[in-house]
């Protein structure tokens, strides 16, 4: 089943013949938003993506069909550390397949540590997915100096950052518990979260801190004030694995709101 899940997003990866690099600029139109340095010395910025009508890009956690923004920070200078806020993404339904990601706009706050004051020196790669009909690679270079001086916040970024899943305290989740099974290539993991209706058909991702264990799209019921939600878990290699479930993240979509859930306990 995951060779065949692997195929199909693949093949949504072929280059159409009538798609060209130079087509892409009509596709996607992406800017850096210089930000402002904030009291605590970090810098605040953004990378805005303007997607044409019909497209789609990808989230962390972007399903069987997509493919996760990937951002290489390795040309830079005077970065310490850098952190990005996911806005809440939605999900979409492309050839039977389950993505999560975003439409039309969308804007990524980057959080970025210098390691000494002064200016940072941004110099970056961001490889992207693009999907509509056809599935493009496209890579983003970010080339910019942020300036220490610049103290006015952006209400653009900081709209981006208060859209994104609330926290379990802030959306008065209770204590979320995970039953581990057996199956026949991995396990069974099944999640109970004590939580008000988020809204609408409620979705769930579910990560592992392990990148090589794949997981399947979930299975989410609601009994009551309980939300409900099931998924296979295997290594992508076959191999046996240990799950540790602190390192298990569960993100609940709702049509009012989407939670954040950071490990569970047995």
């Amino acid at each position: 089943m995951k060779n065949k899940i692997l195929t199909s997003a693949l093949a949504l990866m072929t280059l159409g013949s009538a798609a060209t690099a130079a087509d892409l600029s009509n596709i996607v139109q992406a800017e850096l938003r210089p930000g402002w340095r904030k009291a605590d010395g970090t810098h605040m910025t953004a990378l805005q993506l303007t997607l044409a009508p019909g497209w789609k890009t990808y989230w962390r956690a972007p399903g069987d069909a997509g493919i996760p923004p990937s951002f290489d920070w390795s040309g830079s200078s005077n970065m310490e550390s850098v952190g990005i806020t996911w806005p809440t993404p939605k999900v979409m339904y492309q050839a039977g397949m389950r993505s999560v990601g975003y439409s039309d706009q969308v804007v990524f706050p980057i959080q970025i540590t210098p390691s000494a004051d002064g200016d940072i020196n941004l110099n970056a790669r961001v490889d992207l997915g693009l999907c509509k009909d056809i599935c493009l690679p496209h890579s983003v270079t970010i080339r910019a100096t942020l300036t220490a001086d610049t103290t006015k916040p952006d209400p653009v970024i900081a709209a981006a950052l208060s859209d994104r899943p609330f926290s379990e305290k802030e959306a008065g989740v209770g204590k979320v518990t995970c039953d581990i099974a057996p199956s026949s290539d991995g396990v069974t993991l099944t999640a109970r979260i004590p939580m008000a209706d988020s809204g609408g058909k409620e979705e769930t991702v579910i990560e592992t801190s392990n990148p090589m264990i794949w997981v399947s799209e979930p299975d989410v019921t609601r009994q009551g004030k309980e939300l409900i939600t099931a998924a296979d878990l295997s290594h992508v290699e076959g191999k046996p694995f240990a799950l540790d479930r602190s390192g298990i993240r569960i993100t609940v979509l709702g049509k009012s709101y989407a939670v954040d859930i950071k490990g569970c306990d047995g």
